[in-house]
């Protein structure tokens, strides 16, 4: 199996990477302009969010693979050390250094219905989250 395990510098170092935890070899990276505190990905496209600490107290919204930065999202005076997702993908929950929360409605897109043939069950199932 050939996974990705990606992970943030600190405060001098301002980068996203990817690595290909069977190799070791970064894949992909982007200087995110500030210190990565946090990394979320969507559940419904192919897109992540990152929080930043010194200098930029913000969300940021980024386009996998081509890491093209989309959105940028302000409102907090201190770093943003800590994310969450909402159970339904589309939200995000901030904690930052300024005693703040803030919810995002970040993700708004709906997740693709899985369209099955009665008599195809059971590849049908493999899209559809079961709790």
């Amino acid at each position: 199996i050939n996974a990705e395990y990606r992970g943030g510098g600190g405060t001098q170092d301002r980068t996203i990477r990817f690595w290909n935890s069977s190799t070791g070899e970064c894949v992909n990276h982007v200087d995110a302009g500030s210190q990565v505190c946090s990394l979320l990905w969507s559940r419904h496209s192919r897109e992540l969010i990152t929080s930043h600490g010194f200098t930029d107290f913000q969300l940021s919204v980024w386009k996998y693979p081509s890491l093209v930065r989309i959105a940028d999202l302000k409102g907090h005076e201190s770093r943003v050390l800590y994310t969450a997702l909402s159970p339904d993908g589309r939200t995000v929950v901030s904690a930052a250094g300024d005693e703040t929360i803030r919810f995002w409605k970040v993700f708004d897109q709906e997740p693709k219905k899985a369209s099955c043939k009665k008599e195809d069950t059971a590849s049908c199932l493999r899209g559809i989250n079961i709790r």
